[in-house]
């Protein structure tokens, strides 16, 4: 009798490689807390867009005969205002809701403004080391010398208080880091094979600058993109305390924080709620920048 001859057990199909966003996104979600605090944020940025539809009452709108009333699970509290009311009689959470909206546009409007012209500062910098460079990097550095606040402030006391002059002054505050985190980046990248393949090849500077070097730059300005709108967003309340950013009665939390200090014993609602919310929008940004800094750093990725 034929013994039947024995097939070798079917191997499984090799798994299809990761694309580089799907390679990205399993990094990031690799750090939970990073995950989570993304869904924090998104939830916060949807609850800012959505402000004008879904928040109950006005921002600016008073009532009255309801001034300092407690919060729905507090004594005395309403389900006409869930969060309760400050000194004036306005809805808290109409004001947290439309003050997301400043908080948050300050924030990525300080961003773009420092980020592009950084980037370009940068690349300058690097591509003319003998010319360009020494005069970009000395002014850098005269800006450095003040911490970013404090560069705001005299920028706002120069332009004045507003709300386009808040985002200018935080704006011109982070742009030292991003051209001197551009010009270390691209530095690190003018002397790699395929810069220099690119340049034999004919590419212009221009070329070499946007096409060939910016984009492998890409992973640390993101980053600090991300850091930056946390301190974007600190430094947009800090202002708002003092009286130097948006003004009242725009809704902001820095300027909420402000108007209600002398409330704090008697309704302390009032400073807590945009205190809270401050620290968890400033924390879930933070939480984020750290996810994108493991999903994006190739030393920090796991070898499978």
């Amino acid at each position: 009798m034929d013994a039947k001859p024995l097939t070798p057990p079917a191997s499984s199909a090799p798994s299809a490689p990761l694309s580089p966003l799907q390679e990205f996104w399993s990094g990031f979600c690799a750090n939970r807390g990073a995950l989570a605090a993304l869904m924090v944020f998104a939830l916060l940025a949807l609850a800012a867009l959505l402000a004008p539809w879904v928040a109950p009452h006005d921002p600016v709108q008073q009532f009255r005969s309801h001034m300092l009333q407690a919060p729905v699970w507090g004594d005395g509290g309403s389900s006409q205002f869930l969060l309760g009311t400050d000194e004036l009689g306005r809805d808290m959470l109409s004001r947290l809701l439309h003050g997301g909206r400043i908080s948050l546009g300050i924030g990525l409007a300080s961003v773009l403004m420092s980020l592009l012209p950084g980037v370009i500062l940068g690349l300058l910098a690097a591509f003319y080391q003998s010319t360009l460079s020494p005069a970009i990097m000395r002014v850098m550095d005269v800006m450095l010398a003040l911490p970013g606040l404090l560069l705001a402030i005299c920028v706002i006391t120069v332009l004045g208080p507003g709300l386009v002059n808040t985002v200018i002054a935080i704006a011109i505050g982070a742009l030292p880091g991003y051209t001197r985190l551009t010009r270390a980046a691209a530095l690190a990248e003018i002397g790699r094979d395929y810069v220099t393949a690119s340049r034999v090849a004919g590419a212009g500077t221009l070329r070499l600058m946007f096409s060939a070097v910016l984009p492998n730059c890409m992973a640390p300005l993101i980053v600090n993109a991300t850091l930056s709108f946390s301190s974007a967003i600190l430094e947009t309340a800090g202002l708002g305390f003092l009286g130097l950013g948006v003004q009242a009665p725009t809704a902001e939390w820095g300027t909420m924080l402000s108007s209600a200090r002398d409330y704090m014993e008697r309704a302390p609602w009032v400073v807590t709620l945009p205190g809270l919310t401050i620290l968890v929008s400033v924390l879930a940004v933070n939480l984020m920048g750290d996810g994108l800094r493991d999903a994006l750093d190739p030393k920090l990725k796991k070898v499978s």
